[in-house]
C-alpha cells in the first residue's frame, strides 16, 4: 500500500507539470489573444487550435484523463493532509495549506468552466467561433465574473506553488538556497500569469466583445 501511495503521488505530481502545467500556460496564452487581438484575434486563435489534427485524441489523453486523475487524487491528498498553520506559522506551511485549498477550488472551477464552455460546444449550443461571445455573456454576470477571478487566481497559485513542490520532491532543487530562489521565481510566475488571466476576463467583459455579441445576435435574428 505504501509503495502504491508513493507511485500515485509521483504520477499525480508529474501530471501536474506534464501535461497540465503546459496546458494552463497554453490556455493563458490562447485567452490572452482576447486582450491583444480583441474578438477576432481570440476567434482566430481558437479556430487554429481546433483545426489541429487528432484534437479529440490529444484532448482526451493530454488533458481530460490527466486532469481527472490529478483532480480526484488531489482531493484525496487534501482530505488526508493535516493543516498545521495554527501551530507552525511559517511561509512554506501556509503555502502547503493554500496548495490544498486552491486545489479544491481549482477542481470545482475547472469543471464548472468546462460545463459553461466546452460542454456547450459538444452539445451544439455554442460553436468554437462563438466562444468569445459565450465568455462575454459569462463575465457580464457579476457573480460569475467574481467566481472566475477567484478560480483563475486559485488555479494559477496551485500551478505555480505546485511547480516549486515538484522541483523539490523530484530532487531538482535540493538546497535551501535553490529552493528559496525557486520560490521567488514561481511566485513571480504566479503574479504574471494570474494578472494575464484577470486581464483576459475583463477583456471578455469589455465593450469590444459586447459589440461582437450584439452583432452576432442581430445576424442570428435576421436568419
Amino acid at each position: 500500500m505504501k509503495g502504491n501511495s508513493y507511485l500515485s503521488r509521483k504520477i499525480h505530481s508529474l501530471l501536474g507539470v506534464i501535461p497540465l502545467g503546459l496546458f494552463i500556460i497554453e490556455h493563458m496564452a490562447t485567452n490572452f489573444s482576447a486582450v491583444e487581438g480583441g474578438p477576432q484575434g481570440f476567434k482566430d486563435t481558437v479556430l487554429v487550435l481546433n483545426a489541429l489534427p487528432l484534437v479529440p485524441i490529444l484532448e482526451l489523453f493530454g488533458i481530460w484523463l490527466p486532469l481527472l486523475f490529478h483532480g480526484v487524487y488531489g482531493l484525496y491528498v487534501a482530505y488526508q493532509s493535516n493543516i498545521n498553520t495554527g501551530r507552525f506559522k511559517y511561509g512554506r506551511n501556509w503555502a502547503f495549506t493554500m496548495q490544498r485549498i486552491t486545489g479544491v477550488i481549482t477542481f470545482i472551477f475547472v469543471f464548472w468552466h468546462l460545463y459553461q464552455t466546452r460542454y456547450q460546444v459538444m452539445i451544439g449550443a455554442v460553436t468554437h467561433a462563438e466562444l468569445g461571445n459565450q465568455m462575454h455573456n459569462i463575465t457580464n454576470n457579476s457573480f460569475y465574473l467574481t467566481m472566475y477571478i477567484i478560480g483563475v487566481i486559485a488555479a494559477t497559485f496551485h500551478f505555480s506553488n505546485g511547480m516549486w513542490a515538484f522541483l523539490v520532491s523530484w530532487g531538482i532543487t535540493v538546497g535551501q538556497r535553490a529552493q528559496r530562489i525557486s520560490s521567488m521565481i514561481w511566485m513571480g510566475v504566479f503574479v504574471v500569469v494570474a494578472v494575464m488571466f484577470v486581464m483576459t476576463l475583463f477583456a471578455f467583459h469589455g465593450d469590444e466583445f459586447k459589440e461582437a455579441a450584439s452583432t452576432l445576435l442581430q445576424m442570428t435574428n435576421l436568419v
